[in-house]
């Protein structure tokens, strides 16, 4: 699993004033949670927030030093501007070597599948994300999703995941992933045909009337 360094430091000021004034600083406010325990930090922004896009949401292992206290953790969410999506705030999750995580891993999909590439079905998407246990260096930073040999009615489900050693799915297993379904062309031809057809009886009406 990729593994990431950010010097941080221990936040004075807090409230909404406070994180307003950090950023303009150039630093993202954020905290750290451990248990019940939370600790206000902030972090240069520039390098956090190139971090956060580059990583497109993948579980990465970040060693944060405090002020010369080295930890371990992952983002547990964080906040981006709704307008010029800039970073606001960040969520950190302390976690130990030792110790089993409970954490959401993104579904990739791979591949074009054989029922929409050769017979034009569609390709429906299910869960975005998965959630697993797992030690921190098992944790796997997304799970791929070949649907390429996916008919049209078939579909991959949860129970489907190949996880590596160590790792416990907890999502629902009945869950699906990724489906492929058919377009009916006659269907949708019935269905046009349908709605043509009062406005040529309204027609034929006006023209009958006219004569």
């Amino acid at each position: 699993m990729e593994k990431v360094s950010f010097s941080a430091q221990k936040r004075a000021r807090l409230g909404k004033g406070g994180a307003r004034t950090l950023r303009r600083g150039g630093f993202i406010p954020a905290v750290v949670y451990k248990g019940g325990d939370s600790l206000p930090v902030q972090i240069p922004g520039k390098e956090l927030s190139r971090f956060i896009r580059k990583s497109g949401g993948e579980q990465v292992i970040i060693t944060l030093d405090i002020a010369g206290d080295v930890r371990q953790a992952i983002i547990k969410d964080y906040q981006v501007e709704p307008v010029d999506g800039s970073l606001v705030h960040v969520d950190f999750q302390e976690i130990s070597a030792t110790e089993l995580l409970r954490v959401p891993v993104h579904v990739v999909i791979r591949g074009e599948a054989i029922g929409v590439k050769r017979d034009k079905g569609i390709l429906q998407h299910g869960l975005r994300e998965v959630e697993v246990e797992c030690l921190p260096d098992n944790i796997p930073g997304h799970i791929d999703v070949d649907v390429s040999s996916l008919l049209i009615g078939q579909n991959v489900h949860v129970r489907d995941l190949k996880l590596g050693e160590g790792i416990r799915m907890l999502s629902n297993p009945d869950e699906v992933l990724a489906a492929v379904v058919g377009v009916k062309e006659e269907v949708v031809a019935e269905v046009v045909a349908e709605v043509a057809e009062p406005e040529v009886v309204k027609k034929g009406k006006k023209e009958e009337e006219a004569k």
